[in-house]
């Protein structure tokens, strides 16, 4: 509202410089874009981005099938290293075991993967997510997961139009600031050698 105020303001004043005007027009600009471009931008992104992670959703939903696999005992424990290897960034919450599954084809798999501590023991049962030819792989995205990264997305692209914009008009205002003080600058060093003397101008 105050740019187009101030671009109102200017149109007929004697005093307005070109610079006050364009400044205005930008600051006017700058609004309209921060109130249409940026949203719709934000929009498109995330609308773009959760078309995309639930089209890969539901690939791993078809790439990828959930069984039940049983514990037969503790992984063995490396020569060197903790007895029963947990992952990163997961220390005690997990530990690796010899399971026993069966592969979409019906073939029966055993290998070695990470379950929960109080799922450890042998005979104990948990569900295990495996591609098609049975070798566990982590579990495919959910949608939530997926409709939350494109919320992120979204806002993320509003953000950093909102950012552009700004600086842009930060950087033509500092520029036509610029270009008054050289033209004052001038002015000044065309009147100072006269500036204080009588009938000087006159």
């Amino acid at each position: 509202m105050r740019a187009a105020t101030g671009v109102w303001r200017w149109r007929h004043n004697p005093l307005c410089r070109t610079t006050d005007l364009i400044e205005a027009w930008v600051a006017l600009t700058a609004v309209v874009l921060l109130a249409l471009a940026v949203p719709a931008v934000g929009w498109i992104s995330g609308a773009r981005t959760d078309a995309s992670l639930r089209s890969a959703v539901l690939a791993q939903h078809q790439q990828r099938q959930q069984t039940t696999a049983q514990v037969l005992r503790l992984a063995a424990a490396p020569t060197a290293g903790p007895r029963n290897p947990e992952p990163a960034g997961a220390p005690h919450l997990r530990r690796a075991v010899v399971a026993r599954w069966t592969a979409p084809d019906g073939a029966p798999r055993t290998g070695t993967v990470a379950v929960r501590r109080d799922l450890s023991d042998p005979g104990d049962t948990f569900r295990l997510w495996t591609d098609r030819s049975g070798r566990p792989v982590a579990p495919p995205m959910r949608a939530e997961t997926a409709r939350a990264h494109a919320v992120l997305v979204g806002l993320l692209a509003a953000s950093l139009v909102s950012v552009f914009i700004e600086t842009a008009r930060r950087g033509i205002v500092r520029r036509l600031v610029h270009r008054r003080y050289e033209r004052l600058d001038r002015a000044w060093a065309e009147a100072g050698p006269d500036w204080g003397r009588t009938g000087a101008g006159g």
